[in-house]
Order: C-alpha cells, then structure tokens, then sequence
C-alpha cells in the first residue's frame, strides 16, 4: 500500500465509522465539483459522484468519493497544478493500475479518483452506483455487509474496503448480467 502513497500511511487499527445516509451529501459533490470546475474547465472529460455517498438511502463513511476523466491521468503537469492550486493534495500515483490517481480536498473529506478515457475502472464504478440506485435488495445487502465488516477493528482503512470485495463482485455480477441481457 505505501507503494503507491504519496504522503505517509497512517493507521487506522480500529474500526470503520459508517454514518447514515446524509442528504447534504450531493451537495458536497456539487460544492466540490465547481471547485474542480473552476480549476480545469475543458480538460474534465467525465466528472461524477460515485462510491456510497452518491447512492440515496445508503449508509457510508462520510467521505465524498468523486470520479474526474481527464484526458491522460499519466500526464500530472495537465491537471495536478491546476488542482492544487484549489489545494488538492495527491496522495496517491498508482501507475501500474489504471493510471489512477487520488487527490483529498481541501475542506471536505474527498477522495478526488482520476482516470484516463477508456479505463474499465470508471464503466464498474458508475454501473456498481446506478445499480444501487435502483435496486433495494442488493443497496441493503452492501449496507449490511459495510455494517458488519465495520465493527472489525482494521489496521488500515484499505483492510476494510478490499474486504468489501465479495460482495461487490456479487452485486456487479448482477448489474453486468442484467446489462447483457437488455
């Protein structure tokens, strides 16, 4: 994990906090999306509230994940100074997946993810939010799962979330069954 960080892991070795839903959770991404705006204009290809925090009703860690498509996330000097000069910081350069990128804001707890067009990474995260969206059993089912895992204690946050994985494969496997199939 610290491979890949740019500042410091910092340990969790304690349990997740998972808040309720919080309606002024879309109007962080907005505040925070007119920030990103304002800092790169033409050069955002994609930019969406994803993760938890973007599907109404779900329980999540209070964390504004949002995803930003620029046109090459490799090329840093296209976009990082623009974005710090909104006083993002990136954290993490991940070269060998996906090119991704993760920049934390200013004022709101953020996790700004940056991808390249054509990543698979960003069909899977807006197909696993839209499904949520639509559909109770499988939103309950993650909640329930983020619950449970939740009350672990972990020594690193990224614990819990890889964690999460079988039940997020469970639930994409639907989502891309149903998207074969109409």
């Amino acid at each position: 994990m610290q491979a890949t960080r740019i500042s410091a892991l910092v340990p969790l070795n304690g349990q997740i906090y998972i808040a309720d839903y919080d309606p002024a959770w879309p109007a962080f991404f907005q505040r925070e999306a007119v920030r990103i705006q304002a800092a790169l204009g033409e050069r955002i290809l994609l930019l969406e509230h994803v993760g938890s925090t973007s599907v109404p009703g779900l329980a999540a860690k209070p964390r504004i994940d949002i995803l930003l498509v620029v046109a090459d996330s490799a090329d840093e000097p296209s976009y990082v100074p623009a974005l710090e000069s909104r006083a993002y910081v990136l954290h993490i350069r991940e070269p060998d997946w996906h090119e991704h990128r993760v920049f934390k804001g200013p004022d709101t707890d953020v996790n700004l993810h940056v991808f390249s067009p054509g990543c698979s990474e960003i069909d899977r995260r807006l197909l696993f939010r839209d499904w949520l969206r639509q559909h109770e059993a499988d939103r309950q089912l993650y909640e329930r799962t983020k619950r449970e895992l939740a009350r672990k204690n972990w020594k690193y946050t990224q614990n819990y979330a890889d964690a999460k994985t079988a039940a997020v494969g469970e639930i994409l496997a639907r989502a891309q069954k149903s998207v074969l199939e109409h």
